[in-house]
Order: structure tokens, then sequence, then C-alpha cells
């Protein structure tokens, strides 16, 4: 081999290495994606964040061919480029859900909620239309769920009339979501009965795979929605509102705020949930506790969260008088 072609291939090989080199981020350059990822989202990025934001941005960088997060920054905050900032938020979110997550909630529906809607519309107290928010509903587990159990207990044919809104800032979760597929392992969690009645088994190309069936995809629709914005275009009363495990993202000032427009948006005989681990105790005095991550409305007498329905040994749901 001659000179020029080794000194030409060692650096085509040294190029291929530098290209491979993630970009590294400065205080500096980490303070003004926090601020602006703040700004624009209400999430706050704590300074052990920034291997996150390094990790989930490099290859977004590589893609665009820039060389240093400054470059990023400028482009998403002074480039005018409002879809590269949904892009770049989208990456910074973490979607993390399942089928039935927190039980106890599902249970709280189940057992004591449900039959009293059941029981007041038989009366006339109240109205078959029930509307449900899933905020923040990531790959579609959560509403999926509560689509099951709502099909189930206030079937159409009974004149019940129930629609899903859910909404996330992340446009990829949502594309997922509204897809309604997932890979079979993410069954963990839905009674079989659910099981059998809701999801399409895939075959074929699809093997492995599950499908939510037609009736209970067209339950849900799905908006992309920012609960930092000060308008965020979701109108009407909801029955129930599901906003778990989202505010641990947000700053004090940023969950009142938040959580107050949701309020806004809550039936006077509703209930909003929050995660188990979530609170908004001195986040809002506009609602009551009732059990652990559930608040009603009107504050009401505290339900003991033990007695909130049995569960079977196998820790699936009862469907009650549902067929």
């Amino acid at each position: 081999m001659h000179d020029g072609e080794r000194r030409s291939n060692q650096v085509q090989a040294i190029t291929g290495v530098r290209e491979m080199i993630p970009a590294m981020i400065s205080d500096r350059e980490f303070a003004l994606f926090q601020e602006l990822i703040r700004r624009e989202a209400g999430i706050y990025l704590a300074p052990t964040k920034k291997p996150l934001v390094v990790g989930r941005l490099n290859r977004r960088l590589r893609e665009l061919g820039l060389t240093s997060f400054r470059e990023y920054y400028d482009l998403v905050a002074h480039g005018g480029d409002a879809e590269e900032r949904v892009r770049m938020l989208d990456r910074i979110c973490t979607n993390e859900t399942r089928f039935f997550r927190d039980s106890r909630h599902f249970e709280f529906l189940e057992h004591q909620v449900f039959p009293q809607w059941v029981a007041d519309a038989a009366e006339g107290t109240r109205s078959k239309k029930l509307r449900v928010w899933s905020a923040g509903c990531s790959t579609g587990e959560e509403p999926y769920s509560l689509g099951m159990m709502l099909l189930s207990h206030f079937p159409v044919s009974s004149g019940w009339d129930v629609s899903i809104l859910a909404t996330d800032l992340s446009t990829r979760v949502l594309h997922q979501a509204a897809a309604g597929v997932w890979a079979l392992v993410r069954a963990e969690g839905i009674p079989p009965d659910y099981l059998k009645r809701f999801m399409l088994r895939g075959i074929g190309s699809q093997t492995g795979k599950m499908r939510a069936c037609e009736e209970l995809r067209a339950l849900i629709s799905f908006q992309r929605v920012n609960l930092n914005a000060e308008d965020h275009h979701v109108c009407g009363s909801f029955d129930l509102i599901f906003f778990r495990n989202v505010m641990i993202y947000f700053e004090l000032d940023t969950k009142k705020r938040v959580v107050d427009r949701l309020v806004d948006r809550l039936d006077t005989s509703g209930y909003i949930f929050t995660g188990l681990a979530e609170t908004l105790n001195g986040i809002t005095g506009r609602v009551g506790s009732v059990i652990p991550g559930v608040y009603s409305a009107a504050p009401r007498p505290h339900v003991d969260s033990r007695t909130a329905g049995a569960r079977r040994a196998n820790g699936r749901f009862c469907r009650g008088s549902s067929k």
C-alpha cells in the first residue's frame, strides 16, 4: 500500500470514529435547554438529568448534521422551526405505562363509582353521557384499560354515550397509541375476559402482537395537548380525569397552574386521579381526597381503600354484573 493510500484510509477511519463520538453539553448549554423545556412544557430537568438530555438528543444532532448542542439550541429556540421543537420534546419525554396500572384505582371505579352511576341513571338523577380524559396517555394502555371497563359497564345498547379523550405532549407515543397495537407480552395485567373480548391476536406477519378491536378503538380520540399551555383547547367537562404520574416532572408553580386548569374541566360529580406517589394536597383546595390518588370535585367522606372492593386471589378484576 502506498503512503498516500495509507494516509487516506487513516483519515477515513478517524473521520468515522469522530462521527460516532457523541457531542458533549456544557453546563451553560444544559441550562439553556433546562429553561427552554421548562418554559415550553413545564418540565423541570434537574442537573442530574444532563446525561439523559445528551443521550436522547445526540442522535437528532447527528441526523441534522450538527456538531454541538449550542447549534441545536439555536435551531429549536430561535430558528422558528416549531416542528423541530415538538421533536425535541418527544425525545425528552419519558413514557412509562402498562395496562391497569395502579390496580386500586380501577377497583375503586369497579366497585364504588360505576355501580353508583348506573343506579343514579336508573333513577334519572344523572345523564347517561360519560366523558373521560386520560391526560398524559403515553402509548395508550391507560385509556384502553378505561375503555374496556366503560364498554363493559355502560353498554351502548342500554343507552349510554361514552367517549374518552387521550392526550399527551409527545406526538410519537400518540401515533403508537392511536394504532392500538402492542406486543403480546404487554397483555399482562389485562383481565382474561377483557383480553378475550377486546384484543385481537395477530397472525402471519403480526404474530406476537395484539390489537384493540374496532369497538374499543372507536371509543377513544387522540390529541396532542401541552398541559402547560395557557389554552390547550380541551373544552367541556369530564366525569373522570386521569392525570397520573405527570406532576413528578413539574415544579410547584407549574403543578398548581396545570391542576387548576384540569379541575376547571372536572364535572361537579367527577373524580380526578393522580399517581399513587403524587398528591394534590397543597396544590389545590378545590377537590377532596377519597382514597390515595383519587379526588372528588366536592369533598366527600373518606373511603377506606381496603374496602373499596375485594380483589381476586390472582389480582385480576371482577366485572360485577357485566356479561
